[in-house]
């Protein structure tokens, strides 16, 4: 798969995954909400490790920069 995922939305899925596991286990997500939660923070997780968002893709959406053709001299 091609990546579509780029650095700043990477360390913002990171950041709520880290945020979701540190309430989870706070006991400020309880129950099936936080179990759910946390499914979704490991999803953030493996999406940001492989630089592929599945949601991405269907729409066709990247928030990785354009890369710019290399100059040859």
């Amino acid at each position: 798969m091609k990546k579509n995922m780029g650095g700043v939305d990477k360390i913002i899925r990171l950041m709520i995954a880290a945020l979701i596991i540190v309430l989870f286990f706070m006991d400020v997500l309880t129950g099936i909400p936080g179990i759910v939660f946390l499914v979704i923070a490991g999803i953030f997780i493996i999406t940001s490790l492989l630089g592929v968002c599945p949601l991405y893709l269907p729409f066709g959406l990247t928030t990785r920069p354009k890369e710019e053709p290399s100059k040859k001299e």
